[in-house]
């Protein structure tokens, strides 16, 4: 199977990018490991389509000329290539504004839900493109509760923060599986749903599938249309039918089978490419993301699933930003400008078909899906026919109770944070990593999840079992993480073993059981090696996934690399300013 084209080590030095919102991360991809920025926020130099240096762009405070025309457009990352490439484009043409600014786009990749967290305060961006109107919606919600109250430093009571949106292109969610997976579901013949995976995934405890978590798009309407299919409609769900036994009931049969959440679709396909069958054999996405991985990678091909109870779409919109509140620069009238140019440039029709060969369904209804040139012609992996049903976006009262429910329906969790708080984490070390602990604690919030700790040195300093999670256990967890000291040795491999050992005895079946495990060094104090680690995972009880951390330069990250392997997990870097970002991102697994 072919791989992706590594990035250079320069270019991966570009990627640590401009940062914003309290701790925006971006992890440099290390070898044969999938690490992605979840919440970072880096420019894509829209005439060259590089990612651009930092220092090139505002700071978290922006300021810009009040005759500016450049516009910086906050892209979700899976659309931010394609788009960045269209704005390269727009800006060829050299429009200009009746005063003379030459018009520019410039665009950023951002997870929608860090994007929106930006965009309550003051960006550096103008304006947004998440992958879903949902976004938007709940920025506006947030934007009202945020502005109450009418002050001169505030804009006015009634106007919302977006303004001139934009839909350009759609693609609806799917179940994205591997030829030979989606054939033992019944594809083609035979209609597959969310039962059906999880019929699947109950009889063959060898499949594997996943959807992320709801705090994505593809995540979120995965989730809605669970609970549609739970409750037996397609159109008008209700706070009431989202919260029925019945629905319920079934929402949870389906969670209980996926194999884990996490982050999103370019996450997923990074690891596909590394691992193949082994790591999935189905997962949810845009249906681009199928059509993209067919046109670029060799092997087995992906094939899109319809969902037969019905699926939702996203909707990539395009809105301004109304800035100007507070201590924000205002948009400029020639930002406005160009903002109405490139909106009128996405939706041209040579646009639009422009967005079609790359995956995307256009926006524009009167290009035909099935013609010349169109990546749906002559291919039975996708379908410009499907979906049959299109299910009704629920209001945004009712996606937040979905959300909300989520929590409580999804897969249980058991995991235990592996801490090392040897001599080396004295001081600003320890102080972010007890924030990021933390940070991991707040985010764990269902009420069949549990957590437990393991402090280690020389040997364990404090080892705190798994317990589900309640205001005293979580406030005694919360107390046992503020108590931590740094001093001694390093003895990785016997903490991360007594927690596997444990986890073990502990965990079940029905839970996701992992191991979060985190050192700044080199392992020099354990009486145990990897050979005893590998023995207690492939020993009786329940399987368990271990992420690892190299917290800084110093850090084993070969040791780290196999533990995570052993473990069936993922290995990661992180430094003093994405620590907490990062525990943050691993959370979202659970």
């Amino acid at each position: 199977m072919t791989k992706r084209k590594q990035r250079s080590s320069k270019d991966e030095q570009r990627t640590r990018a401009l940062i914003f919102a309290g701790g925006a991360l971006l992890l440099a991809m290390v070898a044969c490991v999938s690490v992605v920025g979840g919440g970072a926020f880096w420019f894509i130099n829209s005439t060259s389509s590089r990612i651009a240096d930092d220092s090139e762009f505002a700071p978290t405070r922006p300021t810009w000329a009040d005759d500016s025309a450049e516009l910086q457009v906050a892209v979700s990352p899976v659309m931010a290539p394609v788009l960045a490439d269209l704005a390269a484009q727009f800006n060829a043409q050299e429009q200009r504004t009746p005063d003379g600014q030459a018009m520019a786009v410039q665009i950023a990749a951002m997870e929608p839900e860090r994007m929106i967290a930006a965009a309550l305060d003051a960006p550096p961006f103008q304006a947004v493109s998440p992958d879903s109107s949902l976004w938007l919606d709940r920025l506006e919600q947030q934007w009202a509760a945020q502005n109450v109250v009418d002050t001169a430093n505030q804009l006015p009571v009634g106007q919302g923060r977006i303004s001139q949106q934009v839909r350009y292109a759609v693609s609806p969610i799917v179940i994205a599986a591997w030829e030979s997976a989606a054939r033992d579901l019944g594809w083609p013949d035979t209609p597959v749903g969310w039962q059906t995976i999880q019929q699947q995934a109950t009889a063959d405890p060898n499949f594997k599938w996943n959807h992320p978590s709801t705090n994505t798009a593809a995540g979120l309407l995965a989730t809605l249309a669970e609970f549609y299919a739970g409750a037996g409609l397609t159109r008008g769900l209700t706070e009431e039918a989202a919260t029925a036994p019945a629905t319920l009931e079934y929402v949870q049969a389906v969670e209980a089978t996926v194999r884990f959440y996490g982050e999103g679709e370019e996450v997923i396909v990074q690891r596909l490419a590394e691992e193949g069958r082994n790591f999935l054999d189905a997962f949810v996405a845009q249906e681009r993301v199928v059509i993209d991985w067919n046109q670029t990678q060799g092997g087995e091909r992906l094939v899109a699933i319809y969902p037969a109870e019905g699926t939702l779409w996203t909707d990539h919109p395009l809105a301004l930003l109304e800035l100007g509140s507070g201590n924000e620069t205002a948009v400029t009238a020639n930002q406005r400008l160009t903002y109405a140019a490139f909106a009128d440039f996405l939706t041209t029709p040579e646009t639009q078909k422009a967005l079609l060969a790359t995956g995307y369904r256009p926006a524009d209804l009167s290009i035909t899906l099935d013609g010349a040139g169109s990546p749906f012609a002559g291919s039975d992996a996708v379908d410009w026919r499907e979906p049959q049903t299109t299910l009704q976006m629920p209001s945004p009262a009712v996606v937040d109770v979905v959300q909300n429910t989520w929590y409580y329906t999804k897969r249980p969790t058991n995991v235990y944070l592996v801490v090392d708080t040897s001599g080396s984490m004295e001081g600003e070390k320890l102080v972010l990593t007890q924030r990021a602990l933390q940070s991991f604690v707040a985010q764990i919030q269902g009420n069949r999840d549990a957590i437990g700790l393991v402090e280690f040195g020389s040997d364990i300093k404090s080892f705190l079992p798994v317990r589900t999670l309640d205001d005293a256990t979580r406030a005694d967890l919360v107390a046992t993480i503020e108590r931590m000291e740094a001093f001694g040795s390093t003895a990785l491999i016997d903490a991360t073993v007594d927690a596997a050992v444990d986890l073990k005895a502990q965990g079940t079946d029905e839970a996701i059981n992992a191991l979060v495990v985190m050192t700044d060094g080199r392992e020099n104090e354990s009486s145990r090696d990897l050979r005893d680690l590998q023995r207690v995972l492939a020993g009786d009880g329940p399987p368990i996934v271990i992420f690892t951390i190299a917290f800084g330069r110093d850090a084993d990250e070969g040791l780290l690399y196999n533990i995570a392997t052993i473990g069936d997990g993922q290995f990661r870097r992180a430094d003093e300013t994405d620590i907490e970002e990062l525990y943050r991102i691993i959370s979202t697994y659970f």
